[in-house]
């Protein structure tokens, strides 16, 4: 069986070729929106299964699909992508000295049925001078990570004070989740 990786994301690649997988990567070319009264806790399974209905007409029946979406919600509101180094800032600051909810959802297609879950994480952030957070914006990358961060990065070292939950889940890819689901399915 061949396994697609319907993401770019270098974090998503990484991890799955650490649980020991080949696999080829398939891009879904779609505009990441949700309807408005969608629950904030659904909004990255909804935004997986359509980056993976996306892809799917070009997935063989020898094919597996796996796609990912990854959301930090703070105080009732989605922080995604920075788009620029003041909305990364004013994420940053939004999280500094408290706790948040990371939500990533996978969606793996087999054969045409969708195998799904959401995996929340609650990360807590200590109090962030404003001379680390300017280091990170000029040191780190926060601009391809939901809430302008990665737990990864230096940020990661530095601020995150405690953690519930699954850290590769935080990074984008619930390994242990999504390594289950695929022995399920025979990979």
């Amino acid at each position: 069986m061949e396994i697609i990786l319907g993401s770019q994301s270098p974090r998503r690649k990484e991890l799955l070729s650490s649980l020991g997988y080949n696999f080829k990567v398939e891009i879904a070319a779609i505009e990441e929106d949700y309807p408005s009264d969608l629950p904030l806790e659904e909004v990255a399974l909804y935004i997986a299964k359509a980056k993976s209905t996306a892809l799917l007409p070009a997935i063989k029946k020898n094919q597996l699909l796996i796609c990912a979406d990854t959301i930090v919600i703070q105080e009732g509101v989605i922080l995604g992508k920075p788009k620029d180094a003041s909305q990364a800032r004013e994420m940053l600051q939004c999280l500094s000295g408290k706790t948040h909810k990371v939500i990533t959802a996978y969606c793996i297609v087999k054969d045409g049925i969708y195998y799904t879950d959401s995996i929340e994480t609650l990360v807590t952030f200590k109090v962030l001078s404003e001379g680390e957070i300017l280091y990170y914006l000029e040191n780190g990358n926060p601009y391809d990570k939901a809430g302008g961060y990665g737990i990864q990065d230096w940020i990661g070292c530095v601020a995150v004070s405690k953690i519930m939950g699954s850290y590769t889940n935080v990074m984008g890819f619930p390994t242990v989740e999504i390594f289950e689901q695929l022995k399920k399915l025979g990979a």
